[in-house]
């Protein structure tokens, strides 16, 4: 089969090298346009861009999806199938190109955990289970016929990132079966049961983040790792804002008022609604990030209070 992949960051790149290695024709990568990124705002490629340069494949990177040129490249490379991995909403004009469909990686069970951001609401959750899910792309998001899943359990102190990084390997595998399925005539596309959708993945922003202690530390706990490293949880010390990277459960004795703060052997202590979280790794604005034991002994002011 020829193929059309496209895709953007880090999570996309082992996907596009299967297929790569797998020897399938790659007819064209779709990428984003490079980015101004870092102090010297130099343009920087996407993840996938470079492993496609490193390795001759030929780019698109298309401003615009409904731009005729772009069309009318995709249309030139008569591939049979288009790979979505962390991409963009595709226009009909896009995605009804190939004879064999466009099909998308979603990570994922759906129907649930549709949206921009499912790995981390997974873990902000504190869903034991997640997964990927392969499916035909159609007119609205993350509804089209279902080709292949596979599940994966989540450990309950996982961080988002570690579970980016097991469904990054476990998508890929999962794309290189599903173009192996179609080009074999096996896999037979399934509606979604909407029944089965019980959560929405949206995406997530800045006020979404920040650490509201008056909640149970169960959930602060699933909230600081369901955001680490990226976008993280955040609070305010003082006047500051402090990203949390990484916390535990802790058992304390004492139930003050919640964002109440007790430091004892160079260990930080915060209570919340019914219990209290340990923090771990901090950073706080302007600094690096680094192990609570070290920014503590670098610390002079009292710290009473969070939030």
């Amino acid at each position: 089969m020829r193929i059309v992949f496209m895709g953007t960051p880090e999570f996309a790149v082992p996907s596009l090298d299967r297929l790569f290695q797998a020897g399938y024709e790659i007819a064209a990568v779709v990428t984003v346009p490079d980015k101004p990124a870092g102090r010297g705002k130099k343009l920087r490629p996407s993840a996938v861009k470079a492993y496609a340069l490193e390795k001759e494949l030929p780019l698109l990177q298309p401003v615009k999806l409904r731009d005729p040129a772009f069309i009318e490249a995709l249309q030139a490379t008569q591939a049979d199938v288009f790979v979505v991995v962390a991409f963009r909403m595709l226009p009909k004009v896009v995605w009804d190109i190939p004879g064999s469909g466009t099909f998308n990686l979603h990570s994922s069970l759906l129907p649930d955990y549709r949206g921009a951001a499912p790995i981390n609401w997974v873990v902000i959750n504190g869903e034991t289970q997640s997964g990927v899910t392969t499916f035909l792309i159609d007119e609205q998001i993350d509804t089209g016929n279902l080709l292949l899943q596979e599940a994966v359990e989540v450990p309950q102190d996982w961080t988002a990132g570690q579970l980016h990084d097991l469904l990054m390997e476990k998508g890929a595998d999962l794309v290189l079966a599903t173009v192996q399925g179609l080009e074999e005539n096996r896999l037979s596309p399934r509606p979604q049961d909407d029944e089965l959708s019980q959560h929405k993945a949206p995406k997530i922003f800045k006020e979404d983040c920040e650490i509201d202690w008056n909640q149970s530390a169960a959930s602060r706990y699933n909230l600081i790792r369901g955001l680490s490293p990226y976008p993280t949880a955040w609070t305010k010390l003082g006047e500051d804002s402090m990203k949390v990277f990484l916390a535990a459960r802790a058992t304390l004795a004492a139930k003050p008022p919640a964002g109440s703060c007790l430091i004892e052997d160079g260990r930080w202590y915060v209570a919340c609604a019914d219990g209290w979280i340990e923090l771990l790794e901090i950073q706080l604005a302007g600094k690096k990030r680094m192990k609570v034991a070290d920014f503590l002994r670098g610390y002079k002011e009292e710290i009473l209070f969070l939030g």
